[in-house]
Protein backbone atom coordinates (compact mmCIF):
# COMPACT_ATOMS: atom_id res chain seq x y z
CA UNK A 1 0.00 0.00 0.00
CA UNK A 2 1.42 3.23 -1.10
CA UNK A 3 1.82 6.01 1.99
CA UNK A 4 -0.80 8.48 2.33
CA UNK A 5 0.78 12.22 1.37
CA UNK A 6 -0.16 13.21 4.92
CA UNK A 7 1.19 10.21 6.37
CA UNK A 8 4.52 11.21 4.34
CA UNK A 9 4.33 14.45 5.67
CA UNK A 10 4.38 13.49 9.39
CA UNK A 11 7.34 11.26 8.81
CA UNK A 12 9.45 13.86 6.57
CA UNK A 13 8.85 16.45 9.62
CA UNK A 14 10.05 14.00 12.58
CA UNK A 15 13.31 13.46 10.52
CA UNK A 16 13.79 17.04 10.37
CA UNK A 17 13.25 17.24 14.29
CA UNK A 18 15.59 14.42 14.59
CA UNK A 19 18.10 15.76 12.74
CA UNK A 20 18.11 18.89 15.13
CA UNK A 21 18.29 16.58 17.79
CA UNK A 22 21.47 15.24 17.01
CA UNK A 23 22.85 18.62 16.17
CA UNK A 24 23.00 17.87 12.24
CA UNK A 25 21.69 21.38 11.24
CA UNK A 26 23.04 24.65 9.78
CA UNK A 27 20.63 27.36 10.62
CA UNK A 28 18.13 27.07 7.60
CA UNK A 29 20.45 26.20 4.92
CA UNK A 30 20.03 22.58 4.94
CA UNK A 31 17.09 19.88 3.26
CA UNK A 32 15.61 16.71 3.39
CA UNK A 33 13.05 15.57 0.79
CA UNK A 34 10.78 12.60 0.36
CA UNK A 35 9.33 11.21 -2.71
CA UNK A 36 5.78 11.20 -3.00
CA UNK A 37 4.60 7.75 -4.04
CA UNK A 38 2.68 7.33 -7.51
CA UNK A 39 3.57 10.89 -8.82
CA UNK A 40 6.03 12.13 -11.72
CA UNK A 41 8.99 13.04 -9.59
CA UNK A 42 7.09 15.17 -7.42
CA UNK A 43 8.63 15.57 -3.77
CA UNK A 44 7.71 16.98 -0.32
CA UNK A 45 10.97 19.52 0.77
CA UNK A 46 11.43 22.16 3.39
CA UNK A 47 9.97 25.91 3.30
CA UNK A 48 12.90 27.85 3.47
CA UNK A 49 13.13 30.13 6.42
CA UNK A 50 11.94 27.14 9.31
CA UNK A 51 14.37 25.72 11.74
CA UNK A 52 14.50 21.84 11.67
CA UNK A 53 13.52 21.41 15.54
CA UNK A 54 10.28 23.54 14.45
CA UNK A 55 9.26 21.45 11.66
CA UNK A 56 5.80 20.26 10.90
CA UNK A 57 3.64 18.75 8.57
CA UNK A 58 2.49 22.23 6.94
CA UNK A 59 5.94 23.28 6.44
CA UNK A 60 6.58 20.93 4.11
CA UNK A 61 6.34 22.18 0.21
CA UNK A 62 4.77 19.80 -2.71
CA UNK A 63 7.18 20.39 -5.62
CA UNK A 64 7.18 19.18 -9.23
CA UNK A 65 10.41 18.18 -11.29
CA UNK A 66 10.21 21.88 -12.74
CA UNK A 67 10.53 23.54 -9.08
CA UNK A 68 7.00 25.02 -9.27
CA UNK A 69 5.34 24.48 -5.46
CA UNK A 70 1.79 22.21 -5.99
CA UNK A 71 -1.12 24.13 -3.69
CA UNK A 72 0.92 26.21 -2.18
CA UNK A 73 -0.12 29.42 -3.38
CA UNK A 74 1.51 32.26 -0.76
CA UNK A 75 4.57 33.32 -1.98
CA UNK A 76 6.28 32.72 1.28
CA UNK A 77 5.86 29.00 0.79
CA UNK A 78 9.27 28.74 -1.58
CA UNK A 79 11.99 26.36 -0.96
CA UNK A 80 15.87 26.34 -0.89
CA UNK A 81 17.08 26.77 -4.43
CA UNK A 82 20.05 24.59 -4.08
CA UNK A 83 17.96 22.61 -2.74
CA UNK A 84 16.12 22.02 -5.63
CA UNK A 85 18.73 21.50 -7.73
CA UNK A 86 20.35 18.61 -5.55
CA UNK A 87 17.06 16.56 -4.34
CA UNK A 88 15.28 17.10 -7.74
CA UNK A 89 18.69 15.77 -9.39
CA UNK A 90 18.35 12.71 -7.29
CA UNK A 91 14.71 12.18 -6.89
CA UNK A 92 14.69 12.51 -11.13
CA UNK A 93 17.30 9.68 -11.48
CA UNK A 94 17.17 7.35 -8.64
CA UNK A 95 13.55 6.08 -9.11
CA UNK A 96 14.62 3.08 -6.02
CA UNK A 97 15.64 6.56 -3.81
CA UNK A 98 12.52 7.90 -1.34
CA UNK A 99 14.43 10.05 0.54
CA UNK A 100 17.89 12.43 0.33
CA UNK A 101 18.98 14.20 3.56
CA UNK A 102 21.91 16.93 2.64
CA UNK A 103 23.50 18.28 5.76
CA UNK A 104 26.65 21.02 6.26
CA UNK A 105 27.93 19.79 9.69
CA UNK A 106 31.20 20.82 11.06
CA UNK A 107 32.50 17.27 10.45
CA UNK A 108 30.76 16.14 7.19
CA UNK A 109 32.62 19.48 6.00
CA UNK A 110 35.82 18.33 7.18
CA UNK A 111 36.05 14.84 5.46
CA UNK A 112 34.37 16.74 2.63
CA UNK A 113 37.66 19.24 2.45
CA UNK A 114 39.90 16.32 3.10
CA UNK A 115 41.85 14.86 0.03
CA UNK A 116 41.73 11.25 0.98
CA UNK A 117 37.79 11.54 1.83
CA UNK A 118 36.47 9.19 3.78
CA UNK A 119 38.99 6.31 5.33
CA UNK A 120 38.25 3.49 6.11
CA UNK A 121 39.33 3.21 9.61
CA UNK A 122 35.99 2.89 11.71
CA UNK A 123 32.99 0.17 11.61
CA UNK A 124 30.45 3.08 10.59
CA UNK A 125 32.98 3.99 7.84
CA UNK A 126 33.22 -0.06 6.70
CA UNK A 127 29.12 0.87 5.91
CA UNK A 128 30.23 2.61 2.77
CA UNK A 129 33.52 1.07 1.80
CA UNK A 130 33.83 1.23 -1.95
CA UNK A 131 30.25 2.15 -1.41
CA UNK A 132 30.15 6.02 -1.45
CA UNK A 133 30.50 8.66 -4.38
CA UNK A 134 32.36 12.05 -4.58
CA UNK A 135 31.27 15.65 -6.48
CA UNK A 136 33.49 18.19 -6.96
CA UNK A 137 32.91 21.65 -5.23
CA UNK A 138 31.21 23.68 -8.35
CA UNK A 139 29.94 27.40 -6.26
CA UNK A 140 26.64 26.86 -4.13
CA UNK A 141 24.34 24.86 -6.57
CA UNK A 142 21.93 26.77 -8.65
CA UNK A 143 22.63 25.88 -11.78
CA UNK A 144 20.38 23.15 -12.90
CA UNK A 145 23.55 21.53 -15.62
CA UNK A 146 25.23 20.06 -12.23
CA UNK A 147 22.33 17.69 -11.69
CA UNK A 148 23.47 15.36 -14.26
CA UNK A 149 27.07 15.67 -12.47
CA UNK A 150 25.65 14.78 -9.19
CA UNK A 151 23.33 11.49 -10.19
CA UNK A 152 26.72 10.75 -11.85
CA UNK A 153 28.66 11.60 -8.99
CA UNK A 154 26.11 9.21 -7.11
CA UNK A 155 26.51 6.18 -9.43
CA UNK A 156 24.44 3.50 -7.69
CA UNK A 157 25.30 4.71 -4.16
CA UNK A 158 22.87 5.77 -1.74
CA UNK A 159 25.51 7.90 -0.29
CA UNK A 160 27.65 11.07 -1.84
CA UNK A 161 30.17 13.38 -0.10
CA UNK A 162 30.21 16.51 -1.38
CA UNK A 163 33.92 18.31 -1.79
CA UNK A 164 33.90 21.40 0.57
CA UNK A 165 30.52 21.52 1.15
CA UNK A 166 28.84 18.48 3.07
CA UNK A 167 27.17 15.20 3.11
CA UNK A 168 24.27 13.48 1.12
CA UNK A 169 22.85 10.43 2.24
CA UNK A 170 19.46 8.51 0.70
CA UNK A 171 17.12 5.71 1.17
CA UNK A 172 14.54 3.45 0.16
CA UNK A 173 12.34 5.06 2.96
CA UNK A 174 13.04 7.26 5.38
CA UNK A 175 13.56 5.07 7.48
CA UNK A 176 16.88 4.04 5.69
CA UNK A 177 17.94 7.16 4.74
CA UNK A 178 18.53 8.29 8.57
CA UNK A 179 20.40 5.21 9.18
CA UNK A 180 22.74 6.39 6.56
CA UNK A 181 23.09 10.12 7.59
CA UNK A 182 23.55 8.32 10.94
CA UNK A 183 26.22 6.11 9.74
CA UNK A 184 28.14 8.52 7.31
CA UNK A 185 28.51 11.47 10.11
CA UNK A 186 29.51 8.88 12.65
CA UNK A 187 32.27 7.96 10.20
CA UNK A 188 33.18 11.50 9.67
CA UNK A 189 33.01 12.32 13.42
CA UNK A 190 35.50 9.80 14.18
CA UNK A 191 37.71 10.56 11.38
CA UNK A 192 38.18 14.07 12.24
CA UNK A 193 39.19 12.80 15.58
CA UNK A 194 41.54 10.18 14.82
CA UNK A 195 43.87 12.06 12.34
CA UNK A 196 43.05 15.35 15.13
CA UNK A 197 45.46 13.34 17.56
CA UNK A 198 48.70 13.14 15.43
CA UNK A 199 48.95 9.48 16.05
CA UNK A 200 49.30 6.50 13.37
CA UNK A 201 46.11 5.24 12.09
CA UNK A 202 44.85 1.64 11.57
CA UNK A 203 43.13 0.47 8.55
CA UNK A 204 41.85 -3.06 8.27
CA UNK A 205 43.01 -5.07 5.55
CA UNK A 206 40.70 -4.88 2.16
CA UNK A 207 39.43 -8.10 2.88
CA UNK A 208 38.21 -7.36 6.73
CA UNK A 209 36.42 -3.69 4.87
CA UNK A 210 34.73 -5.87 1.87
CA UNK A 211 33.43 -8.80 4.65
CA UNK A 212 32.65 -5.91 6.65
CA UNK A 213 30.63 -4.22 4.32
CA UNK A 214 29.00 -7.19 2.70
CA UNK A 215 27.64 -7.63 6.68
CA UNK A 216 26.11 -4.32 6.84
CA UNK A 217 24.43 -5.23 3.46
CA UNK A 218 23.17 -8.41 4.66
CA UNK A 219 21.82 -6.87 8.09
CA UNK A 220 20.75 -3.90 6.36
CA UNK A 221 17.06 -4.46 5.02
CA UNK A 222 14.07 -1.94 5.68
CA UNK A 223 12.60 -3.86 8.46
CA UNK A 224 16.06 -3.34 10.37
CA UNK A 225 15.70 0.62 9.44
CA UNK A 226 12.09 1.07 10.50
CA UNK A 227 13.47 -0.54 14.17
CA UNK A 228 15.85 1.81 14.45
CA UNK A 229 13.29 4.51 13.65
CA UNK A 230 10.96 3.53 16.03
CA UNK A 231 13.16 4.04 18.67
CA UNK A 232 14.72 7.11 17.33
CA UNK A 233 11.23 8.55 17.73
CA UNK A 234 11.08 8.28 20.97
CA UNK A 235 13.50 11.15 21.45
CA UNK A 236 11.56 13.59 20.38
CA UNK A 237 7.92 12.24 21.41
Amino acid sequence: MLETENALRTRLASLYRLLAFFRMTDLIDTHISARIPGTANQFLINRYGVLFHQMQPQDLIRIDPEGQPIDAPDAAQRVNAAGFTIHSAIHMARHDLACVIHTHTADGIAVSCQQQGLLAISQHALKFYRRHGYHDYEGIALDLDERSRLVASLGKHQVLILRNHGLLAAGRSIAEAFLNIWFLERACQAQVKALSGGAKIVIPPESVCERTALQFEQEDNLEHAELVWNAALGLIE
